[in-house]
């Protein structure tokens, strides 16, 4: 689930997945961070999902998916669309 909030310079993204599923360490890797593993790591949230927030500049279309451990890629449903194997979302 992606949770939006318009900035003066953009969107911020915060990425939300369910706390254990799946289990593991989970990252979210994409344009603006390189395609880097890790740069990104979900962190436990007081509402028992897990989440990371990312400032994204506007009027960009910002491809992504997630990492998850065991070398396990996934999307997130909740995305414009796709690219491909990628999630894609527009600022």
């Amino acid at each position: 689930m992606l949770e939006r909030r318009p900035r003066e310079d953009g969107t911020e993204v915060t990425f939300v997945l369910p706390r254990e599923d799946p289990p593991g360490p989970v990252s979210v890797v994409g344009d603006f961070n390189d395609w880097q593993p890790g740069a990104h790591t979900l962190e436990p949230r007081k509402d028992g999902k897990r989440a990371v927030t990312v400032a994204l500049p506007g009027g960009t279309t910002q491809s992504f998916r997630y990492l998850a451990a065991g070398d396990y890629w996934f999307n997130d449903e909740s995305t414009d669309d796709c690219d491909g194997a990628n999630s894609r979302l527009h600022t």
